[in-house]
């Protein structure tokens, strides 16, 4: 019996060893990656402003009001708020003095300058693909283009366990990738596209599920998973791959002008992807769009596949309520004293600007019929709108700024729920039916910071 005792106060004993060591002993971190430097390599001047706004840094480090980079934009998990960092080179708030080694470690490994774990969201899964010539522009901007900000954010301080960094180690194990960039397409234009989309652009982080380690489901194009939709707070982040998905009937003009500028014949962005927009893809060179352009329609369904949904019609019918227009035309322009609740509210408060037949006007009001986030799975995204409008951003191509007025103060949440109720089974949409309460806990639920309820 005491035999058997002492094997286990051993194996015990072993096993508090070896968390310790688990827990104290520092990480490796991953070396450079792809495409050694030569000594004494300098990025071009442009390099470092132009590495930044590929990774869409400014969108979660910079709060809404307050100075560039100088973090405290709360970002919204299941767990609890996790502020965004300080990223300016302030040296007792910020990153100053940061050596490379140690930002590299940032963005490869999620390993803070302190040793400490940082939580996934902080995209450095995504990251890891960076060649280590972006590494370096993006180290000089920060270190030397942007300006020391004393600014102390709010400490993230989740509950327990989550509080307990040394967890994020072992998440790490199952949740990150092997680490660089691996060329696959056997053309130039292919591989830029994927290296952005895959790695600085972290468009996966936002379009792709999550399994069940809470990791992203895929992180390049060779998993079947990758951007084939994700749920962000209950927004739906549109598929972008499988058969019948958001972007299928666009062809690659208006791909490229949505990235340029958040609109176009069918759609006009909202939510977190107009950060995106703002800050990042409007200022990518035309090459490098058109490489993200060429890469997303080439890892899409075959041309000439079926889609699985009826298709999208986009070409407006000749005349309202002519024998080309859908039912839901004929029943708006009907005056109908008995017309549904739903279609009466549309008319009284949308129809001015989307219009009876639902595709509104080409890059200024947003299409309805077959819009990805209308008949999305996720109806937090509808209901926002609704209830707090939306803007299109300003950009280089479209320099003025259109909004949507919101209707919180004007409709009840039993009109909302009808009305988006309504849009989402009109025309040629076919989604299901919203309810009062979930209108009613959207009205209610605190608002501010960026919700990355899925990216755990």
């Amino acid at each position: 019996m005491r035999g058997l005792l002492r094997a286990v106060a051993w194996i015990v004993l072993l096993g508090l060893v070896a968390l310790a060591a688990f827990i104290l002993v520092p990480e490796q971190r991953t070396p450079p990656q792809t495409n050694p430097l030569a000594a004494g390599w300098q990025p071009a001047a442009d390099a470092p402003l132009y590495a930044a706004r590929l990774a869409d840094c400014a969108a979660c480090h910079t709060a809404e009001g307050g100075k560039p980079f100088a973090g405290g934009r709360p970002i919204q998990s299941p767990f609890g708020p996790i502020y965004a960092t300080n990223i300016t080179p302030d040296p007792e708030t910020g990153i100053g003095g940061m050596t490379l080694d140690e930002f590299r470690a940032v963005l490869y490994d999620g390993i803070g300058r302190k040793g400490e774990n940082l939580y996934p969201a902080m995209p450095y899964a995504n990251y890891r693909t960076l060649t280590e010539a972006d590494v370096q522009s993006l180290y000089a901007y920060f270190m030397h283009q942007v300006l020391p900000v004393r600014n102390e954010v709010p400490r993230t301080a989740l509950a327990f366990p989550f509080n307990q960094r040394w967890g994020i180690r072992a998440w790490k194990w199952v949740g990150l990738p092997a680490a660089g960039f691996t060329p696959r397409f056997n053309d130039p234009k292919l591989d830029r596209g994927a290296y952005l989309v895959e790695g600085p652009g972290h468009c996966g982080a936002c379009h792709s599920p999550r399994n069940a380690f809470f990791a992203q489901d895929g992180y390049t194009s060779k998993d079947p998973s990758f951007l084939s939709g994700g749920l962000v707070g209950g927004w739906t982040a549109p598929d972008l791959r499988t058969v019948g998905n958001a972007i299928a009937g666009w062809s690659a003009q208006d791909l490229d002008l949505f990235l340029a500028t958040g609109r176009n014949a069918h759609a006009g962005v909202t939510g977190e992807m107009e950060l995106a927009i703002a800050h990042s893809l409007q200022y990518m060179s035309a090459e490098d769009r058109a490489a993200m352009v060429a890469y997303l329609r080439a890892i899409g369904p075959a041309p000439g596949t079926p889609p699985s949904a009826p298709k999208r019609v986009v070409a407006r019918a000749a005349t309202f309520g002519g024998p080309d227009a859908t039912a839901t035309e004929k029943l708006l322009a009907s005056a109908d004293p008995a017309m549904p609740l739903g279609a009466r509210l549309y008319l009284d408060n949308c129809g001015a600007c989307h219009f009876v037949d639902g595709k509104g006007a080409d890059g200024i009001f947003p299409a309805l019929d077959g819009n990805a986030l209308v008949t999305a799975p996720g109806t937090a995204g509808l209901i926002t709108t609704i209830l707090k409008g939306a803007a299109l951003p300003s950009t280089a191509l479209r320099p003025y700024a259109v909004a949507m007025p919101g209707f919180a103060g004007r409709l009840s949440d039993e009109e909302v729920a009808a009305l988006a109720t309504f849009v989402r089974g009109a025309w040629h949409n076919r989604a299901g039916a919203i309810a009062p309460a979930d209108v009613r806990a959207i009205r209610g639920a605190a608002g501010g910071g960026l919700d990355a309820s899925s990216l755990y």
